[in-house]
């Protein structure tokens, strides 16, 4: 049954805002559910354009996003260049790998991923140290591990913020609410790369893409409003939204199986 233009548009505003919800309450993880949304609820038939327009709205949510951590002077600024610079290569690089491959053979990889996504976020994340590096002796750590995280974020088409974090905290040594700040920056960098390498193949949905952020801004908003009341739960809600992607996870692998067969 094919949807109405209407119900699609509707669709994608509101998977757009269960998206930067997720992101805003819980601080991270959201961003791997747009590309299973965009195909199996919005009605994005081909995997290849749903990634390269989720990788677009993810992008744009990590530039919203990085406003406010900018402003609490939560954002290592030169780090944040080194690393993105790297990633850049890194994304552009696996993005070109990613579009050369089968797209349910891509699904499935993307799946399993998916359940990396989960397992991290159950483990949970260390606080790590207070900037034990000066960035001199970091710049080349900083740029190798961003062009490792750039292009499985290029590949996958994701922001990639759950690479990215411990990829810095590794880097620099900079404490964690420094590396989520300065993280929002590459997952911004990166997911552009990738949105602008499929964008050149034809394969963004500018349409949907625009929806789909509106939804996020919106969603986002309310998970900020949310993020100060639930402060207490949030252990409980990394449970929750950690099986959340473990069940969709695996209908992705389910569907590449059956449709790939």
């Amino acid at each position: 049954m094919s949807l109405s233009p209407e119900a699609g548009e509707l669709l994608a505003v509101l998977c757009g805002s269960v998206v930067g919800f997720s992101l805003a309450l819980i601080g991270g993880g959201g961003s791997i559910l747009a590309t299973p949304l965009l195909l199996y609820v919005v009605g994005v038939r081909d995997p290849h354009v749903a990634i390269g327009t989720s990788a677009l709205a993810v992008s744009a949510n990590a530039f919203a996003n990085l406003l406010p951590h900018a402003r609490a002077g939560h954002v290592r600024w030169r780090a944040a260049f080194v690393f993105a610079a790297a990633g850049v290569l890194g994304a552009w690089l696996g993005s070109s790998v990613g579009k050369a491959m089968d797209g349910h053979r891509l699904l499935a990889l993307f799946a399993l991923l998916m359940l990396v996504v989960a397992f991290l976020m159950l483990r949970g994340r260390r606080a790590g140290g207070a900037d034990r590096y000066p960035l001199p002796s970091t710049l080349p750590r900083l740029g190798a591990v961003g062009l490792g995280a750039g292009g499985l974020a290029g590949f996958f088409g994701i922001g990639g913020g759950f690479l990215i974090v411990p990829g810095l905290m590794f880097a620099s040594g900079m404490e964690i609410i420094n590396a989520i700040g300065t993280s929002l920056f590459s997952v911004g960098t990166f997911a552009a790369t990738t949105a602008g390498n499929y964008a050149a193949s034809g394969m963004v949905d500018w349409r949907i893409a625009a929806e789909f952020i509106g939804g996020g801004v919106v969603g986002g908003w309310l998970g900020a409003l949310g993020a100060h009341r639930l402060a207490g739960t949030r252990g409980a809600l990394n449970v929750v939204f950690a099986g959340v992607i473990v069940l969709v996870a695996i209908y992705m692998l389910y569907r590449s199986s059956t449709q790939g067969a």
